[in-house]
């Protein structure tokens, strides 16, 4: 598969499938005037790497799971399991420390005398 196929299959740019070959997450092969040809499995590998990009994980982590990922699902083999729950320990961890963060800081707004705004109900 060139590409472009699997750029238009997986609606990832050519550069992001470049980019995801030069972290070790996806593999190509080069044909004639070098240019790259990528496995019938790819539009599965490359969902695959989406997947864990969306739930926050980094490159690095992902091309250290990514071996224990089988079929389209995906299905994890145990291998993923200890390195996915440090992530998500870590992932704990700072909604934790936001949470601190949040407290402090609506503390310090309540001791203020000017008037409430919520930013959330604003545009810009």
């Amino acid at each position: 598969m060139k590409i472009g196929d699997l750029s238009r299959e997986t609606g990832v740019s050519p550069r992001l499938l470049r980019y995801y070959e030069e972290q070790g997450l996806l593999t190509s092969h080069r044909v004639g005037g070098g240019h790259r040809r990528y496995a019938d499995d790819a539009p599965v590998v490359v969902g695959h790497i989406r997947a864990f990009l969306a739930a926050g994980l980094t490159t690095s982590v992902i091309r250290e799971v990514l071996p224990c990922v089988e079929g389209p699902g995906p299905e994890l083999e145990h291998c993923a399991a200890p390195t996915l729950w440090k992530q998500l320990r870590g992932l704990d961890n700072k909604i934790s420390t936001l949470q601190d963060a949040r407290s402090a800081l609506a503390g310090i707004l309540a001791t203020t005398t000017a008037p409430v705004v919520d930013v959330r109900s604003t545009s810009g």
